[in-house]
């Protein structure tokens, strides 16, 4: 077992971990931050997409002694004081999900490119979310949902 100390969604965390552990398991099993999905484990996906010192990468692909002394990011905590992130307002509001798997996937990895890239273009967006894998929307509403939060305050 590994000690491990990092800080998940403001809370600052320490536990005891296998080293071959990965960052989404540690996330769900040990911490209980079950938005962050486990889509297919080879990091094909994106469903598991959290932040890692403010960057997107795929949890599924990180071990969890790698975060050791990081702040880690999950869905759950990207609402502040109840209020939705205007990226997860704009997912709701253009209806930027249908079975909603790889939605905090998808919303992580859209804060992570409004970060970047606050005005982006229909095909920077495309490009920006090319990691993260929707099954369901054929992506015109997720394209749409980052549009709409590229003005409403989505890159803050």
């Amino acid at each position: 077992m590994t000690r491990i100390s990092l800080t998940v969604d403001g809370a600052k965390v320490s536990d005891d971990v296998e080293p071959r552990t990965l960052l989404v398991h540690y996330l769900r099993e040990q911490l209980g931050k079950t938005g962050t999905v486990v889509g297919c484990d080879t990091s094909n996906c994106g469903a598991c997409t959290v932040h890692l010192d403010g960057r997107s990468v795929k949890s599924c692909n990180v071990l969890a002694v790698q975060a050791d002394g990081a702040e880690v990011t999950t869905i759950e905590g990207l609402a502040n004081n109840g209020q939705l992130h205007p990226v997860q307002e704009a997912f709701r509001e253009c209806h930027g999900l249908q079975c909603g798997y790889c939605t905090p996937g998808m919303i992580m990895q859209s804060v992570d490119l409004l970060k970047e890239n606050p005005n982006p273009s229909e095909e920077e967006i495309r490009l920006g979310l090319e990691g993260n894998l929707c099954r369901c929307t054929g992506y015109h509403n997720i394209v749409k949902a980052v549009q709409y939060a590229s003005e409403h305050g989505g890159a803050q």
